[in-house]
């Protein structure tokens, strides 16, 4: 199974670059509804992922913090706990799948490293779903 069967291209997907500030970030992930967000540097190279944790634990540690504040704060100041791991175009499905238990979506880049989409796990659990219930049919 070729996993591209399962992209979500680049063009589809919220991602947030490198040099974005907080406030930015927020602003994406709350309208898009994104629980963690894809980052890219200038060059459109996948570098990271920022997850609601990450932010979370930063503004705590901050003394005094409002929008304005957030304006002037870069992401790329922001320890991140975990990045998403991202997986190349030939990737095989067994290495997609152990990363998928771990994460929400497992990036996809090219091999130039170029950010070219996301595989959530939901569309991986979809394609098992349907896969056992065939299997289920022709017993």
């Amino acid at each position: 199974m070729n996993i591209l069967f399962f992209l979500k291209p680049k063009g589809e997907v919220a991602y947030i670059h490198d040099h974005c500030t907080l406030r930015q970030v927020l602003e994406t992930m709350e309208y898009h509804r994104y629980s963690c967000i894809p980052m890219l540097n200038r060059d459109g190279k996948y570098v990271g992922t920022i997850t609601e944790g990450d932010l979370l634990w930063f503004i705590k540690e901050q003394q005094n913090m409002d929008l304005k504040k957030a304006e002037n704060i870069f992401i790329t100041d922001f320890p991140r706990k975990t990045d998403y791991k991202a997986v190349t175009a030939d990737a095989d499905m067994e290495g997609l799948l152990k990363k998928a238990m771990n994460q929400n979506f497992v990036p996809v880049v090219d091999d130039m490293e170029n950010f070219i989409g996301i595989i959530t796990r939901k569309s991986i659990l979809e394609y098992c779903y349907d896969q056992l219930s065939e299997l289920k049919e022709k017993e």
